[in-house]
């Protein structure tokens, strides 16, 4: 009789998961965010050293960022006097932070995996009660609206887009957050805004880590193709699953991975 455990030990569960946690990915970020909460302990899983692990990560998920600044295109161009300013944070931070991660040991940085993620989910958690907030706040909003002061948004928005270029996931909500306290209130406008810097952010962080030659391609590739192919299916997903539904989906999800890396540590 043929153990069951023989059928299953040539099948490599570690590129299974890879699989299913890149087309996930590729489903939360196209939906609510947060995809590195999965794809980057699934390239940990790979035997992947952290470092090269995470900047393997960002450069399979930046190509979907990339094309999502085509659908804010006309939001761009009515805020372009800030979008240079915010664009211009995202290339100094992320240079930065890409720059600070490379410099990280290997052992420090699997240390600090289990805190970044419970931070990030901490920050998608309070995504929604803020989000509520500013809908109300816009409700309230007089018709006049004074721009910000580009030079504090540019301040602000530069370790925010340190953040992004380290680890970034969740960091958008903290760009949506700091410009809508700096007095925004259309969400397009916003969106469009958070979408210029960590673009350029992540940006920044693609170029440098292919250049110091951090990314590991033969995974990299395979999870690229696979979460373009679940952001453009699932893009009608988007608007039939309520959000709520879709941001605890991602705090679950986060807080379980933090918990998990500080059960292994």
């Amino acid at each position: 009789m043929v153990q069951l455990s023989g059928l299953l030990a040539p099948i490599p569960w570690n590129w299974v998961w890879l699989i299913v946690a890149s087309f996930l990915a590729g489903v939360l970020n196209a939906v609510a965010g947060g995809g590195s909460f999965l794809l980057f302990p699934a390239m940990l899983g790979m035997g992947m050293l952290p470092v090269k692990a995470n900047a393997s990560n960002t450069v399979a998920l930046w190509p979907g960022q990339l094309t999502s600044i085509a659908g804010y295109r006309d939001d761009v161009r009515k805020n372009l006097r800030l979008a240079w300013p915010m664009a211009l944070a995202g290339l100094l931070g992320g240079t930065a932070g890409a720059v600070v991660l490379l410099s990280t040991p290997q052992k420090t940085f699997l240390h600090l995996v289990p805190w970044l993620l419970l931070v990030a989910a901490l920050i998608f958690a309070a995504s929604g009660p803020v989000t509520r907030w500013l809908e109300r706040r816009k409700g309230r909003a007089s018709t006049q609206f004074h721009p910000p002061r580009r030079v504090p948004v540019f301040l602000l928005a530069i370790p925010i887009c340190f953040y992004i270029g380290y680890f970034g996931a969740g960091a958008g909500f903290l760009v949506i957050t700091m410009l809508s306290l700096f007095g925004y209130q259309d969400l397009n406008e916003i969106n469009a805004l958070k979408v210029v810097s960590t673009t350029m952010a992540n940006g920044m962080a693609f170029l440098i880590f292919v250049f110091e030659g951090q990314v590991l391609w033969r995974y990299c590739l395979l999870a690229m193709v696979v979460c373009a192919i679940a952001g453009y299916t699932s893009a009608s997903l988007a608007r039939r699953i309520p959000q709520p539904i879709l941001r605890g989906t991602v705090v679950v999800i986060g807080l379980g991975m933090a918990a998990w890396f500080f059960w292994r540590q």
